[in-house]
């Protein structure tokens, strides 16, 4: 009967604790119709040859078991810097949430080949966790190469918390 007694007392302080631990995290979620904005960039390629600069609005932040904004809307402009045959990237890897709660990446690539004349650009995600870019200066082609994919850093536009 003790033993009973004894487990039956750690069931209980078991979920107080949990319950506890949850409270102040569904305090500080955010509500699904708060909307925030804020400036990226500018982030240069290696050596100064494109660079790109823009805006990020994120709406309906979900702080469950994976924080995700329901929708994030990227804009901005990328620079080719240079007067060669060459043109400035600015690449995106957006990482989203699924329903099975797997978090599989995207990318999104704005090309400029335009000396002197940036182009613009906004695309919208959705269920999305973090957001990063990357901007490479390279000669023209249809998608980047695989060094402006795989090499240097990625700089970490949003984050979902």
């Amino acid at each position: 009967m003790t033993i009973v007694r004894t487990v039956a007392g750690l069931a209980a302080a078991a979920l107080t604790a949990t319950a506890l631990l949850a409270a102040p995290a569904a305090a500080n979620a955010a509500p699904l119709s708060q909307k925030a904005s804020s400036q990226w960039g500018p982030y240069d390629s290696a050596g100064h040859r494109a660079r790109a600069a823009g805006a990020l609005t994120v709406s309906g932040e979900d702080h469950a078991d994976i924080p995700a904004a329901a929708t994030a809307r990227v804009s901005g402009k990328v620079h080719d810097l240079t007067r060669d045959s060459s043109c400035g990237w600015v690449l995106f890897r957006v990482t989203y949430r699924t329903s099975g709660g797997n978090l599989p990446f995207k990318q999104h690539g704005v090309r400029n080949c335009s000396y002197g004349t940036p182009k613009s650009f906004t695309f919208t995600g959705r269920n999305v966790y973090e957001i990063e870019a990357k901007v490479c200066s390279e000669a023209k082609a249809a998608k980047p190469s695989l060094n402006c994919v795989y090499g240097g850093t990625w700089k970490v536009v949003y984050l979902s918390k």
